[in-house]
């Protein structure tokens, strides 16, 4: 009889994984499909991937990861904060790949109403429209889509949420003030909806990174070049791949037993 591959932990799940087009979201789906799983490569533009050099279209994206892994995806497009798009999501995913097992929501960042970062993006003079913005895209996208997505996996009484938070929401930040609120937010609902979930076998975590050298990140920031090391010190730049694999204790056997 021939033993099971052991790096297919996954096999036979389904993961949705929100803002997988590029940076942290693309390597979460990527490490996922890498352990046998399907993944929906959720977006909310289709040409997002390229808007820091870090692809080319959604659409591509899933294809990509679909060849690579030999793994089934599916591209799905959507407004996380709007209610009507979230319900089309889950059933364009679910059409394709079967129900959802994991959810690794990682839509959002400190993204302003028109694009880009918050200017200025401090407590006493951002913008409404940012405020509200950034507000919506990190907590309230993570409530519905984790609220719309919880509601599969208590009838099937199994399943795994992955929320990211930000070490922001633990520091703060003079100049980042309304996202730190944001994701000190989705930290504190993660919790509460891990509470919520217990009986039902769902384990419920945040992830909240620090400083990720993303293609976003390296993009619009000033970095400091003795950061971009990758051995020798913790005070530098994380990879996208050491933030994945915190994704992949949370989503394999090793995580079933860890929630809130």
């Amino acid at each position: 009889m021939a033993s099971p591959d052991r790096t297919r932990i996954l096999a036979g799940q389904v993961a949705l994984v929100t803002g997988a087009g590029r940076g942290l979201g693309r390597a979460f789906a990527e490490k996922l499909a890498a352990l046998g799983a399907s993944v929906a490569i959720h977006g909310m533009r289709e040409n997002g991937p390229a808007e820091y050099g870090e692809g080319t279209t959604l659409t591509a994206v899933a294809a990509e990861i679909s060849r690579e892994f030999g793994v089934s995806t599916v591209r799905v497009l959507g407004d996380l904060t709007r209610t009507n798009d979230i319900s089309r999501v889950i059933a364009e995913t679910e059409a394709a790949l079967g129900p959802i097992d994991i959810l690794v929501h990682n839509a959002g960042g400190d993204i302003a109403a028109a694009g880009g970062k918050p200017d200025p993006n401090d407590a006493v003079n951002i913008k409404e429209a940012d405020i509200r913005a950034v507000l919506e895209r990190n907590l309230l996208s993570t409530i519905l889509t984790c609220q719309a997505v919880a509601k599969g996996m208590m009838e099937r009484r199994r399943g795994r949420i992955v929320t990211l938070g930000s070490v922001a929401a633990f520091k703060g930040r003079t100049n980042g003030s309304i996202y730190a609120v944001a994701k000190a937010g989705v930290t504190h609902y993660t919790r509460c909806l891990a509470d919520q979930l217990r009986a039902y076998d769902i384990a419920v975590n945040c992830i909240a990174p620090g400083d990720t050298r993303t293609g976003r990140f390296l993009g619009t920031r000033a970095v400091d070049s003795n950061r971009m090391v990758e051995t020798g010190t913790l005070d530098r730049i994380a990879t996208v791949d050491e933030v994945a694999c915190v994704v992949e204790f949370f989503a394999g056997p090793m995580g079933a037993f860890v929630s809130g």
